[in-house]
């Protein structure tokens, strides 16, 4: 059974282990994070449950039953009622609808517990499954964008009490 959990203190081995785990499957469809991060992660972990905490971001990770993370959905830059909804999920994890049912789960709380009315996401434009993920959970094409100099696409999302 996998859940859906606010990012705490505690996840710090386990989102690291799942980053370092599916490092080269995720720089195949968005950019890598670099070595920095990796190097400093128990400090960039503590400042962004800081940043959590003043309410400019809200980190969310997806467990499995034995604590692995398989997956995380991020709500960042939040202003102004809008914020840039990002996710990743493990390779072992990818194609059982776990991003979908995720992505819907974080919209609901964007909504209902953290008072926003915009999300925002964009992906690169071969990256099919994202831009599945984000049709599924209501999100409508805005604009083409670049990536890294890589083609994208922007997405948006105005939040509603009812259904999609």
């Amino acid at each position: 059974m996998t859940v859906l959990e606010r990012l705490r203190p505690d996840h710090a081995p386990a989102l690291l282990a799942f980053e370092l785990e599916n490092r080269t499957y995720f720089a195949a469809s968005i950019p890598d994070r670099g070595d920095a991060y990796f190097a400093g992660f128990d400090t960039r972990h503590r400042e962004l449950l800081d940043e959590q905490a003043a309410g400019l971001h809200h980190f969310h990770i997806i467990a499995d039953g034995d604590g692995s993370v398989l997956g995380r959905v991020n709500l960042v830059d939040v202003a102004d009622g809008s914020a840039e909804l990002g996710y990743r999920i493990a390779e072992r994890a990818a194609g059982r609808g776990l991003a979908t049912s995720a992505v819907r789960q974080v919209c609901a709380l964007a909504l209902a517990e953290y008072g926003l009315s915009v999300l925002r996401a964009e992906t690169t434009l071969d990256n099919a499954g994202s831009q599945a993920v984000l049709a599924r959970n209501g999100f409508v094409r805005a604009r083409e964008i670049t990536l890294d100099a890589r083609p994208g696409l922007s997405f948006t999302r105005i939040l509603t009490d009812g259904p999609l």
